[in-house]
């Protein structure tokens, strides 16, 4: 099992995270694979990071800007219907799962609540991002100077070739600032629309980190050999191969 750390979180002591790789598992059960070996992956990845997987919190993610805050009915096999999470609670794991959108795990430093998002392109677009930090604010008394934002490998505007009605929406909503357009086609680039929401929403750009790896594109340079559906590529991407499965974010405190 393969996984990656955040270099802003790794060094805080009451938390556990990490970003799964294509090694890890298909993590999803709504992808047809079967159910078994997706129970498997889950059970690997929790003795790997030492959590109960009853325990833990994922979605029904409906690529909406929708944030829920876990009470007693969420479990492993509850999944709430949103696209983000957020709880103060301690060994309750939140997982957000992806194949190319953006998968952004939070830790506010001073309260101690964590929250994790999805985040594709309707979900930027609606500015998901303000709606996590005004949870913070509103449910938790939170400063967002104090909430660290780690976003994990996602699609790039190298390979996030959009068409006419996406660069038109775009302009609508003042986004047109992360299209680039070469060669008669546009590209987007949704971590800098994130990175602006962030700012925005008044996270300090010190406590922003943002992966530079393409799910789309990026080699797995560690294990080289390519595996059936995988290309030989690190993560899952939908972009590549509709029929992917989803790699992961995780996080909880301890």
């Amino acid at each position: 099992m393969q996984f990656y750390h955040s270099k802003l979180l790794s060094n805080i002591s009451n938390i556990t995270h990490a970003f799964t790789t294509i090694q890890s598992g298909n993590l999803a059960f709504h992808v047809n694979d079967e159910i078994n070996n997706v129970n498997i992956n889950h059970i690997n990845l929790s003795k790997k990071l030492n959590y109960n997987k009853q325990s833990l919190i994922h979605m029904k993610q409906i690529h909406s800007k929708t944030v829920h805050t876990v009470d007693a009915n969420d479990n492993f096999n509850n999944a709430p219907t949103c696209d983000a999470l957020i709880t103060d609670k301690i060994n309750t794991p939140l997982m957000v799962m992806v194949a190319d959108c953006s998968p952004l795990l939070f830790f506010d430093t001073k309260k101690n609540v964590i929250a994790v998002a999805h985040a594709g392109r309707e979900g930027t677009f609606s500015n998901i991002v303000k709606n996590v930090i005004n949870s913070f604010k509103e449910n938790y008394n939170s400063n967002p100077k104090d909430i660290i934002v780690s976003i994990g490998a996602s699609i790039k505007k190298c390979c996030y070739e959009v068409g006419d009605e996406i660069y038109k929406e775009s302009c609508s909503l003042n986004l047109n600032y992360a299209i680039e357009k070469k060669d008669e086609s546009y590209y987007l680039d949704i971590s800098k629309i994130l990175k602006t929401q962030l700012l925005d929403a008044g996270v300090e750009e010190k406590n922003i980190e943002i992966s530079t790896e393409c799910s789309c594109c990026e080699e797995d340079k560690v294990n080289s050999e390519a595996r059936e559906g995988s290309l030989g590529y690190k993560y899952f991407s939908y972009r590549a191969n509709k029929k992917s499965g989803r790699f992961c974010g995780v996080i909880f405190l301890k």
